[in-house]
């Protein structure tokens, strides 16, 4: 495909990149670019493509309109309904083709819907049963002592009523760093979690990074963090028992949403039954530390 100067956004997060110079549309992402549509912006493109097949079918109708029987000359609504009922198939007989060119019209209106009945079927199937995880992060990252050495906190919550199973945990930091050369670059370090896999995530999770002397946060301060445009990103994946299938969900953190001493609140509290009861309210509550 031609490239062209036109900037394409690209999200990944709470960042925005552009791409100059690059392909803008390729017909074999078309698949692609449907699933991604909004569920509003699919139904907007669905109806539309369907209004605008009609209006073509029923330009042709209209164009000849001794060549359906009973339709009324020059009524574009005739033919305009008559193009509906022909695509889907539903004949109500009122009108008919009477001609060569009727029939062919008729056919290829007949072959088209076919077609387009089968693509829609198949692409809202996929968009109804694709995965798609609910999970909760907390709106910012805290430092606090933890067995006696300070760690990086998050919270993850499980959005939805059922446990996931086989849930993995990651946390990345990139931030800028001088090379030995003295050029800027950017750094990407996994950060290894106290614990990073379970077996079921019913609830709620503080997942942490002790930073110790191997760790790249080992003696950082928030003035470092800004100085170089620090971020994390955090994402969880597992799978979802009810359909079963895998899922992934993401988020990611801006220097400035890192909090020295602070740890979040405590959410859950035991019942004399054996449950735990969970307070999703206070998920994102944090409380500096004593």
């Amino acid at each position: 495909m031609k490239k062209q100067n036109t900037p394409i956004a690209v999200r990944a997060g709470s960042m925005e990149f552009l791409k100059v110079n690059d392909s803008p549309w390729d017909w074999r992402d078309l698949y692609h670019w449907v699933l991604s549509l909004s569920w509003p912006r699919f139904i907007l493109a669905g109806l539309g493509n369907y209004l605008a097949l009609n209006l073509v079918f029923a330009t042709a109708y209209w164009l000849r309109a001794d060549c359906i029987s009973e339709m009324r000359p020059g009524s574009f609504s005739d033919a305009f309904f008559f193009s509906m009922e022909t695509l889907a198939t539903v004949g109500y007989g009122h009108m008919h083709p009477v001609t060569l060119y009727g029939h062919v019209v008729v056919s290829l209106e007949i072959m088209a819907g076919v077609f387009i009945t089968a693509v829609i079927t198949g692409v809202i199937f996929v968009r109804f049963s694709r995965p798609t995880a609910r999970v909760i992060f907390s709106d910012k990252l805290v430092i606090a002592p933890f067995d006696g050495k300070p760690a990086l906190a998050f919270r993850v919550a499980n959005g939805r009523h059922q446990s996931m199973v086989e849930a993995h945990f990651c946390l990345m930091l990139h931030r800028d760093e001088m090379t030995a050369e003295g050029d800027d670059a950017r750094r990407f370090y996994t950060l290894k979690l106290t614990f990073d896999r379970l077996i079921l995530f019913p609830a709620a999770l503080t997942l942490r990074h002790v930073i110790d002397e191997s760790s790249p946060l080992f003696g950082v301060t928030r003035e470092q963090l800004e100085a170089s445009h620090s971020r994390f990103m955090a994402s969880v994946t597992g799978v979802d028992t009810v359909i079963p299938a895998p899922m992934q969900s993401q988020h990611d953190y801006h220097w400035r949403d890192v909090r020295f001493g602070e740890q979040f609140v405590d959410i859950y509290s035991p019942g004399r039954d054996g449950r735990y009861t969970v307070d999703y309210g206070r998920l994102h509550e944090t409380e500096t530390v004593g």
